[in-house]
């Protein structure tokens, strides 16, 4: 009895070792089926319904090119398989189907979607390289041979989109190369201004550049005292915003606006030289007003194709901004310069020692969850008066969106970052004398201070109070260009600059 019962054991567990074995097999051949199916571009088409993807993968390099080899959709978007393709698999496709089930692919920003800035979250480096083995074929040009030794000299800090963003999906408005064409404007002579405008009193005034057609607004701005930074109980301060001092600013004309790209082209225009793109010669020539050289062709399109015209000018360096100050003053008799941090402080203030120059704390426009949402105190009020990360669709706006400050002035707060002519120092405030007139910052420094935060920026950014400082090396990181252009920068597109105008004997003191 006991041996049929073992039998029977024996026969029911090999019974079901095999259907066990069978099964398995099924699933592991059809998961495999599954994951295969799934990795089609046809089955990535299903869920990727923005209107162009499709589109510009096929008149991508990716696609039509001369080894006739096709990159597939998960060849860039997840990584080889045995270097976490399943995993990034799994999240992909669950990202995916929520959006395609919960969203509405009609309220995209599908410009928004294409930056570097979101691509890096999708495009794998190590995907690349898996098909790129030889980054220097024979092929390959002097300047790419000169971009890619710097890539390999770089690999931690750089990824292969952040030049080859356009290789997978066509761009016809990318411009990877030195851009001869830019600043190339109507020569058009028509009503003309022959002269820049006369001033005979500390009041606003419309700034016409000569042998343009372009003005400006110039704003200004009385003299006084104020306290300078943050009090320690400011929300979402930071520690380099104090201590707070006293200090005196004497009276000056600023820009209503960031200086717009029309108002640069025509210093672009003026000035610009086809190959010099050394630091010394540059430094030479700046220092002879009567010889002000300007700015090498860019290398792409400086403006990232949302237009220039009225908007903010971005993309340049400190350097080009003061060297633009010396050719404004140079063509209209006037002392244009950069405003100090202090100076711009008081600017934006208009008078106010609150967090904004408007109602309301920080805490009050930020992001909430649900439960700061249902409890919190929340309000809008801010988007009347800056252009940040909650509502600039990732890119810089008209000046025309938003209202001025108390002093009449746009922008100072969001839109882009402005260069101050201050050298940065977290401890700055805490070596500044109280009491001190117009003060102008550390003597020595390593980075620039720039103020305003920009459509980039969270709501502490936009503090009146609010510092930051240039990041020179970052930004200039993959510029391909050997040298370096002293002029553009290849890696920060949210930074421009205000000019302000000194209140002195050629505009009106002491008449």
């Amino acid at each position: 009895m006991l041996k049929k019962l073992l039998y029977h054991l024996r026969k029911n567990l090999l019974l079901v070792l095999f259907i066990g074995f069978v099964v398995g097999l099924l699933a592991t051949i059809y998961t495999n089926k599954l994951l295969e199916y799934t990795s089609t571009n046809e089955s990535c088409n299903m869920c990727h319904v923005h209107p162009h993807v499709f589109d510009s993968w096929r008149l991508s390099t990716h696609y039509n090119n001369s080894s006739g080899f096709r990159a597939r959709c998960v060849d860039c978007h997840l990584p080889p398989k045995g270097q976490g393709y399943l995993p990034e698999k799994m999240k992909a496709a669950a990202r995916d189907v929520y959006g395609l089930v919960f969203k509405d692919s009609a309220d995209y920003n599908w410009e928004l979607k294409s930056t570097l800035e979101e691509a890096k979250h999708h495009v794998f480096k190590v995907s690349c390289l898996n098909c790129h083995h030889n980054l220097f074929p024979l092929t390959l040009t002097k300047e790419g041979q000169d971009a890619h030794l710097y890539y390999t000299q770089n690999e931690d800090e750089l990824r292969c989109i952040n030049c080859h963003l356009n290789v997978g999906h066509y761009d016809p408005n990318a411009t990877h190369a030195a851009n001869v064409d830019f600043g190339m404007v109507s020569s058009e002579k028509a009503d003309v201004f022959t002269e820049p405008a006369v001033v005979t009193a500390h009041e606003d005034f419309t700034e016409t550049i000569p042998n343009t057609t372009l003005s400006f607004n110039m704003k200004a701005i009385p003299g006084g005292s104020f306290t300078i930074g943050s009090p320690e109980d400011e929300q979402l301060r930071d520690p380099d915003e104090g201590p707070q001092k006293e200090v005196k600013i004497s009276s000056f004309y600023m820009a209503e606006v960031e200086v717009t790209w029309n108002e640069y082209l025509a210093f672009y225009g003026a000035t610009a030289t086809e190959g010099r793109s050394t630091d010394t010669e540059g430094a030479r020539l700046l220092g002879d007003v009567d010889a002000i050289s300007g700015p090498t062709p860019p290398y792409g399109q400086p403006d990232q194709n949302w237009g220039m015209g009225d908007r903010p000018a971005i993309t340049m360096t400190f350097y080009a901004a003061e060297t633009y100050c010396r050719w404004l003053s140079q063509v209209t008799g006037k002392t244009y310069r950069l405003p100090t941090e202090a100076e711009w402080e008081y600017a934006v203030r208009g008078g106010t020692q609150t967090p904004f120059f408007f109602e309301g704390r920080p805490k009050d426009f930020s992001q909430k969850g649900f439960f700061g949402k249902l409890f919190g105190q929340e309000s809008d009020l801010i988007d009347q008066y800056v252009v940040y990360a909650n509502n600039s669709q990732g890119k810089s706006e008209l000046p025309e969106v938003v209202e001025p400050n108390p002093y009449g002035l746009k922008n100072m707060l969001g839109n882009v970052m402005e260069y101050c002519s201050d050298w940065y120092s977290e401890d700055a405030y805490e070596i500044m004398p109280a009491g001190v007139t117009d003060p102008t910052g550390p003597a020595t420094g390593e980075e620039r201070v720039v103020r305003g935060g920009s459509f980039r920026s969270p709501v502490d950014e936009v503090r009146s109070a609010a510092r930051d400082h240039t990041r020179m090396e970052d930004w200039m990181r993959t510029d391909p260009q050997m040298p370096k252009s002293i002029w553009w920068l290849s890696d920060c597109n949210c930074v421009g600059f205000r000019v302000i105008c000194e209140f002195d004997e050629k505009t009106g003191k002491n008449n």
